[in-house]
């Protein structure tokens, strides 16, 4: 049996793949502080939870409207 790990934090690609959002939209999202990020060298990683509760806040602003 394998167990399935689910990541908590992605590549700027993953994230794209993930929401359909380009990479400048989620840099953008990532310098103002909207999304979670974390580098470690030159690698910069997107906090998987923070980037669902955009994409949450997002859809229910679109609903609202």
């Amino acid at each position: 049996m394998q167990t399935q790990i689910t990541p908590t934090w992605v590549t700027y690609e993953e994230a794209q793949r993930l929401t359909s959002l380009g990479r400048t939209t989620l840099w953008r999202l990532a310098s103002t502080g909207e999304i979670k990020t974390a580098r470690v060298g030159r690698a910069v990683r997107i906090n998987v939870a923070s980037l669902e509760a955009y994409m949450e806040g997002a859809s229910e602003e679109a609903v609202a409207s």
